[in-house]
């Protein structure tokens, strides 16, 4: 049986097999080690008068990453 290049699914596709397959814990481990290498940078501050494009630009942007 070959081994299974978690690093190549996408984020949707990892998690789709997750729930396919429940009792892997390998395909959670790649999951969980993706979640913390991301950032969890300081967008904005509620002063900032641009705070709701940030926002929307940083969703925008996370819909991007994930789809």
């Amino acid at each position: 049986m070959s081994q299974i290049d978690y690093t190549a699914m996408s984020d949707q596709h990892l998690k789709q097999y997750m729930l396919e397959h429940r009792g892997g814990e390998a395909a959670l481990k790649a999951y969980l080690d993706r979640r913390h290498q991301r950032s969890n940078s300081v967008i904005t501050n509620v002063n900032d008068p641009d705070f709701d494009a940030k926002i929307q630009a940083a969703i925008r942007q996370q819909m991007s990453d994930n789809g």
